[in-house]
């Protein structure tokens, strides 16, 4: 067990000793026992991170890696790309072997030595020189035929996308792409209600005793074993392979967020994510590159966003994780393409810094704020040694989405809640799976008293791929929910001895 988790365990018998001697100097009959008594030790399986570079990956292999606690491959290179041929192809092409031909969409790890489909026999190697489709060689293939979402799309489309070296598959969208704004207050498809399978906190905090961390530890090891749940056609398209910081955290097809064409432009490694009860609640992305930072603020701009979470720290052991798309110091600026951004004000804080940010539009010359949130307490290796901290800054964000939106008044004609919240670590899966996957929890605890936390995480990795990318996120996200209960009275007591002592096994 490292230090860190065993601190975050013995912080919750802090928090709730805490509130019961709070109780006990205000109030001189009815005394609250709000002890927590935790014994044993986690045996953390977080290993070093070692960025390794792999030859072709499967989703298990590279499930593997993530829950050893190894680093996605940055994007450097990309040496080259292995395309792979459908062995059903005749069939899925009405038998039309002799014209066309089905390129599979991997849904795989695109490394940077190749790229490795789930469900193929055989397989052609070919160098980048050649026209890629959905990320794959589309070399020595005449007229090809590609499945996007489930969509035909002509070969005269695919081969315009090869010739011209920019994605007319982006033509599948419509001419706005999709808008938050424009969900008005439907919150179809999202995690309102109680669908899957509730708990209240009593019967979570039983759960996490029968279970033990190595019963967490097995249970998130169920979650990532499951397939990719889309395509990242886009994200491997030759215009974009450069877009992603690692070549191995791709960005779904289904939940993109698809920037306004700009020379023949439109892709960022964003994903929308649904909130509690709040469609396209967040927009979960990698750390800008210095390439994608003007990409980067056309996001926040098209989207009206007004809140970015950052949970990581441009350079943490000795290693850059997110490009300086912002300046750290008061009355400074930025400028990327047509966008200027200009510090106001900097508020330093224990464990967070807050920059008021003014962002302009070069084009048009309208100006609007954006508040800039960066955790600065998450450490270098594993998880908080204490939820509270994290729990403070989500809270603090909320308020500040909440003055901000209600600042705008009648021009936001959008969800209540305003629109979506920019969240990003380094590669946009870890730190920032765990932050939303907090907020909506606490949420739903809030509002009905019950949280599904292994159904949230489901439906956060079915909109942004490999979301919590550790196991130790994942038991971190429980024990957080554990002492935010307590925190707020919603439990006397929490006895977790033998939290880690038990077995996978156990009953």
């Amino acid at each position: 067990m490292t230090n860190r988790e065993d601190e975050l365990l013995a912080n919750i018998e802090q928090v709730a000793l805490n509130r019961s001697n709070t109780i006990n100097a205000t109030t001189n009959s009815n005394v609250v026992n709000s002890s927590v008594t935790i014994v044993g030790d986690i045996d953390s399986n977080v290993n070093s991170n070692i960025n390794t570079t792999t030859a072709a990956l499967t989703n298990e292999d590279y499930s593997r890696r993530l829950l050893g606690g190894e680093e996605p491959n940055e994007n450097i290179t990309i040496s080259s790309l292995r395309a792979v041929i459908a062995t059903s192809a005749t069939a899925l092409n009405q038998g039309n072997s002799n014209s066309t031909a089905l390129l599979s969409v991997c849904n795989q790890i695109d490394t940077e030595s190749g790229v490795v489909a789930a469900t193929t026999t055989a397989s052609v190697e070919t160098s980048v020189g050649a026209p890629v489709l959905n990320g794959l060689e589309a070399s020595g293939v005449q007229g090809s035929v590609v499945l996007a979402n489930g969509v035909a799309v002509p070969s005269a489309v695919t081969s315009n996308a090869s010739s011209n070296g920019s994605s007319a598959l982006s033509e599948l969208w419509s001419e706005n792409p999709p808008s938050s704004a424009s969900s008005g207050f439907s919150d179809d498809d999202s995690l309102a209600g109680q669908e899957g399978d509730p708990k209240t906190i009593e019967q979570i905090v039983q759960m996490v005793k029968e279970q033990g961390r190595k019963g967490l530890v097995k249970e998130y090891a169920e979650i990532r074993n499951r397939a990719p749940e889309g395509t990242f056609v886009y994200a491997r398209m030759r215009n974009n392979l450069t877009k992603n910081r690692y070549t191995d955290v791709l960005c779904y097809d289904h939940s993109r967020v698809v920037l306004s064409r700009e020379d023949g432009e439109d892709y960022i490694n964003a994903n929308f994510v649904d909130g509690y009860k709040q469609k396209n609640a967040y927009i979960s992305t990698q750390g800008p590159l210095p390439k994608t930072s003007q990409d980067f603020w056309r996001m926040i701009w098209e989207q009206h966003c007004l809140v970015v979470v950052m949970t990581t720290r441009v350079m943490e052991r000795g290693r850059v994780k997110c490009g300086q798309y912002w300046e750290p110091t008061e009355n400074s600026s930025l400028e990327f393409g047509n966008f200027h951004v200009r510090t106001l004000s900097i508020e330093i804080n224990e464990d967070y810094t807050v920059a008021s940010l003014e962002l302009k539009n070069l084009k048009t010359d309208e100006i609007r704020n954006v508040s800039h949130w960066q955790f600065t307490s998450w450490p270098d290796y594993g998880v908080p040694s204490s939820a509270m901290a994290m729990l403070n800054f989500l809270q603090k964000v909320r308020e500040k989405q909440a003055s901000m939106v209600k600042a705008l008044g009648d021009t936001w004609a959008g969800h209540p809640r305003g629109p979506p919240i920019v969240v990003h670590c380094s590669a946009g899966i870890g730190r920032t799976g765990t932050f939303i996957t907090l907020d909506i929890c606490i949420s739903r605890l809030e509002d009905v008293g019950t949280a599904d936390i292994r159904g949230t995480v489901e439906k956060i990795r079915s909109q942004r791929a490999y979301s919590i990318q550790m196991p130790d996120q994942y038991v971190f996200c429980h024990l957080a929910l554990i002492e935010y209960a307590v925190s707020r009275g919603m439990l006397k007591s929490v006895d977790l001895t033998g939290f880690d002592d038990r077995g996978e096994d156990s009953d």
